[in-house]
């Protein structure tokens, strides 16, 4: 997908870049895979706001996309690409050779006409698009939606332009180098697509106006340097003061940026060779 440039007609459209959607070949979803997608505006089971900054945005069709693809050795057809509202990446519609549809990542170079394949199989070829075992992969393969327990479906790498790559193979495990740097066991019986996730280019898009992210979803935050005492350990002071903190808190006085939130005893610790780098 290219990236385009809109027309300085406006302050907020000036500098302002969006995705070209036109090289998408299909404009509206399948009916049959849509379902409804119920608003939150960032509040939890017990009715309470748990995320902030969260409320309004564009109405969306939730589109139910196959993560698992368990149709094993029947091979689909990409029938078209589409955009997804719910997520960053594109989405492809495969049809079977049963007639079965379903809506599938995108990976990036994908196009119509392609023929992909999930198998358990080992001579199951290595091409973009198709799903396998992670033991038949080989090292340096680069891969995406990444099951964590074997016929759970896929659950990381899965964000637009992200993949993974398969470091090396020991004791019925399979070591995965992730994009944020960490290094993590995975059963090798856990499944995987290859390639790259589809839309490399989102990272680039410049939103350009206030406007535009609330048409997402997203709501206007207000530093805590900007409030009161009585609102946030940050606030008060005349003019502008630093926090005068030791690390920076939440208004509910809890730490942030850069407090460890993982439990110490998770049980999954076990399989993470290497820890995710730190951010600078």
């Amino acid at each position: 997908m290219a990236i385009k440039k809109y027309k300085p007609t406006s302050p907020g459209r000036r500098g302002m870049t969006g995705i070209d959607y036109r090289e998408l070949t299909k404009k509206k979803p399948e009916k049959a895979l849509l379902g409804p997608k119920t608003r939150k505006a960032g509040r939890g089971s017990a009715g309470k706001i748990t995320v902030r900054h969260k409320g309004g945005g564009a109405k969306q069709r939730y589109r139910i996309v196959d993560f698992k693809r368990d149709k094993f050795d029947i091979p689909a057809k990409i029938a078209a690409i589409e955009y997804d509202p719910c997520r960053s990446s594109f989405i492809a519609l495969a049809v079977y050779k049963d007639g079965e549809k379903r809506y599938i990542l995108a990976a990036h170079t994908m196009k119509v006409g392609d023929q992909v394949v999930a198998s358990k199989k080992e001579n199951t070829e290595i091409e973009t698009g198709n799903r396998l075992c992670l033991k038949y992969i080989s090292q340096g393969t680069s891969i995406y939606n990444i099951e964590m327990i074997p016929g759970k479906g896929g659950q990381m790498v899965r964000s637009a332009g992200s993949s993974a790559t398969v470091s090396a193979m020991e004791g019925g495990f399979v070591q995965i180098s992730f994009p944020s740097g960490e290094v993590r066991k995975i059963p090798e019986n856990a499944m995987a697509t290859i390639g790259r996730v589809s839309n490399i280019e989102h990272n680039m898009v410049v939103i350009g106006k206030a406007g535009r992210s609330r048409w997402m979803g997203i709501r206007p935050a207000v530093r805590g340097s900007a409030m009161n005492p009585v609102d946030h350990p940050h606030g008060g002071g005349e003019g502008c003061q630093p926090i005068g903190l030791k690390h920076p808190k939440t208004p509910w006085g809890k730490p942030a940026l850069g407090k460890k939130t993982r439990k110490k005893n998770k049980p999954s610790n076990k399989y993470i060779v290497r820890r995710k780098k730190k951010k600078k």
